[in-house]
């Protein structure tokens, strides 16, 4: 007797596509940026491009996490969206207390105000998303 393995959850349908869209442009966005910043310029402002860096990585989990599915990519995505909230809130307070610090922006810098604010609305939306995909599995 074979074991059934069932299949992950989607957290992609509906709005989870958007949110997996908007994830991804953020991945090229932030990785692209850095990766140039980090080449180029690196010595320049080296918090600013290693944290626009570590945001990158952390857009690239989340996207990961959503396009696999599942309770456990659920839970992993919910536990990075409040990471990278901490880190927008974070590094956007320290952006507009301490501006000397960062002498050029970070994806986060003033609350991600160079994108649009994305980087704040982003990670509130995901939670929102994905505490719903619990409450409609029962989880």
């Amino acid at each position: 007797m074979t074991a059934v393995q069932e299949k992950p959850a989607r957290l992609i349908s509906g709005p989870g596509m958007l949110l997996v869209w908007f994830y991804g442009v953020m991945v090229v966005g932030a990785l692209s940026r850095s990766a140039y910043q980090i080449a180029t310029e690196f010595d320049r402002a080296p918090l600013a491009y290693a944290l626009s860096a570590v945001a990158g990585v952390v857009y690239a989990f989340i996207t990961y996490t959503l396009v696999r599915g599942g309770e456990t990519a659920r839970r992993a995505a919910l536990v990075c969206c409040a990471a990278e909230l901490a880190g927008v809130l974070i590094v956007g307070t320290w952006t507009l207390a301490e501006p000397s610090a960062f002498p050029d922006a970070t994806v986060w810098s003033e609350y991600g105000m160079g994108y649009v604010f994305i980087p704040v609305l982003l990670p509130l939306s995901a939670m929102y998303w994905l505490r719903k995909a619990a409450l409609r599995r029962g989880a």
